[in-house]
């Protein structure tokens, strides 16, 4: 077995803990506001900095994409005027995909 095979088996075992972790964790624990609070807030972090990353790098390298940056930018007007998520991803999408059909990049 390959490295690789062993490193997604172990991350398969790690995520399959982790949400089993969710349900064995006694209520009285996570019905504390500061661990609601947490489990809130975590996701939309790690999504942020996700987007971040991907909005903002090439592989190993820095790499400011106008389109890229472009498709973030409409996606965060499409959040600020409340479109549904689906139109969200649509419009971050089609626009960097439409500048990158026209050649900016």
């Amino acid at each position: 077995m390959t490295g690789t095979w062993i490193a997604v088996l172990a991350t398969a075992a790690g995520c399959y803990a982790f949400k089993l972790s969710g349900l064995t964790i006694p209520q009285r624990l996570l019905a504390s506001p500061r661990v609601r609070r947490f489990a809130e807030l975590v996701p939309v972090a790690l999504l942020a900095a996700l987007s971040a990353v991907q909005a903002a790098t090439d592989g190993h390298a820095f790499n400011l994409d106008p389109a890229r940056l472009a498709g973030m930018a409409a996606a965060i007007a499409a959040l600020l005027l409340r479109a549904p998520f689906l139109l969200v991803i649509v419009a971050a999408a089609g626009t960097a995909a439409a500048l990158h059909a026209a050649g900016v990049s």
